[in-house]
């Protein structure tokens, strides 16, 4: 029998269990997927903790009850792979061997890496929300907090998700709004970016919003430390911003095991052809989502788009075709901007965010660089939309490649 090894069960690895496991013959084939967390955490929801929106029970299920009975699921920590031999070693001592590989072993949060980040400050006023624990410690810090300089600062890019840190300052400037302390908040990003964002046109429009919003923007800052005694952060060129709350997106990093198993650049994600998803180095290994070294975004939209593509090149590797170069890097993002409203923005490899309607041309019912009610909401029902279609490998309405219907030059 020939055998799939999937590595990770969070949202690629989870999406693309239930696509193949629907394609390829059971006879044939042995699908296993491995992961170490009992728990899947829908991550969007964690922006929206702190504030109150969203409680832990919201964003947490059993990853279990998202696997197909047809596919092996092996919970444990995985020791090193070894693509020459094809096989994995795990820390329970199992050994599996495989004819393809699929790593979808994501990215995380790395607070040692900025010296004094993780000091005596961590979960006192210094904390992340891109994981439970963070955004959990800094609801409850915000639950009382009677107002100071609020920092947020992205240490290094990429990152997953390059909204969310928006997206939280301008919740922020909501929840702050609503509290009646607005007045006694000093919101402030601080971003290694030259502007609000990755791509110039939404950058602009994006930092007018930080400006409308009374949010101060210092960009081009290279953080080098975190002074926690004095609540200072420090550039690698001297410069310094005081903070009397640090809310910080740690460099993130692919998994260890990618380290230990040689397959990974300096930030221990694998190098991945940018069309088909295959690895540049082995034929029978392919790298989906957060793992992947790809200039796109590492956000869930663009795991759901690379699983379309993924899916049919490995059936064509396994028939001995060649693959299709079809994934371009499209990427669509809500981008939540409070008071019950919201943006959408969506784009690619060569094409950045443009305004427009979206999905359907001059219909919408969504609207792209524009804010919205509809846009809110859009980003509000993605929730049951993520549980009930898209990690069970349900068909959405978008294709994989991005469409210029409906949008403006």
């Amino acid at each position: 029998m020939k055998k799939l090894l999937i590595l990770g069960a969070g949202t690629a690895g989870t999406m693309m269990a239930n696509k193949l496991v629907k394609q390829l013959d059971k006879e044939e084939w042995k699908i296993t997927l491995v992961d170490k967390v009992e728990e899947h955490y829908y991550q969007p929801g964690l922006l929206f903790i702190p504030f109150n929106i969203y409680k832990r029970n919201d964003v947490i299920k059993p990853k279990r009850d998202f696997i197909p009975s047809d596919v092996d699921l092996i919970m444990s920590d995985i020791e090193v792979i070894e693509p020459e031999q094809n096989r994995v070693k795990l820390q329970n001592g199992q050994v599996l061997s495989y004819d393809f590989l699929i790593i979808a072993t994501g990215t995380q949060m790395n607070p040692d890496e900025t010296e004094g980040l993780k000091g005596d400050g961590w979960y006192k006023n210094i904390f992340d929300f891109y994981t439970l624990e963070g955004a959990c410690h800094l609801q409850k810090f915000l639950k009382f907090w009677q107002g100071g300089k609020l920092v947020l600062n992205i240490t290094e890019m990429p990152i997953k998700c390059p909204v969310a840190p928006l997206e939280f300052l301008f919740l922020a400037d909501w929840w702050f709004t609503e509290k009646g302390i607005r007045d006694k908040v000093d919101l402030t990003f601080v971003t290694p970016l030259p502007g609000a964002f990755t791509k110039p046109r939404a950058a602009q429009i994006l930092g007018d919003f930080l400006q409308k919003k009374n949010i101060n923007l210092v960009p081009e800052f290279s953080t080098g430390s975190v002074d926690s005694k004095a609540n200072k952060i420090r550039s690698w060129d001297e410069k310094e911003v005081d903070y009397d709350l640090l809310v910080t997106i740690p460099t993130n990093m692919g998994d260890p095991v990618i380290e230990r198993s040689g397959m990974g650049d300096e930030l221990n994600f694998v190098p991945t052809h940018p069309k088909t998803l295959q690895s540049k180095k082995w034929e029978n290994v392919f790298v989906i989502g957060d793992a992947t070294n790809l200039p796109s975004s590492k956000a869930g939209s663009v795991a759901h788009f690379q699983a379309e593509i993924l899916q049919e090149n490995l059936l064509r590797a396994i028939d001995g075709l060649p693959l299709k170069e079809d994934f371009d890097g499209h990427a669509n993002c809500f981008i939540e901007s409070g008071f019950g409203k919201g943006m959408l923005i969506d784009f690619n490899y060569d094409v950045e965010p443009l305004p427009g309607k979206y999905p359907l041309p001059g219909i919408g019912p969504f609207s792209l660089l524009e804010e919205t009610k509809m846009n809110h909401w859009g980003k509000m029902m993605f929730r049951w939309v993520y549980w009930n279609i898209l990690i069970k490998g349900g068909e959405m309405p978008i294709e994989a490649q991005m469409n210029m219907a409906g949008k403006i030059r």
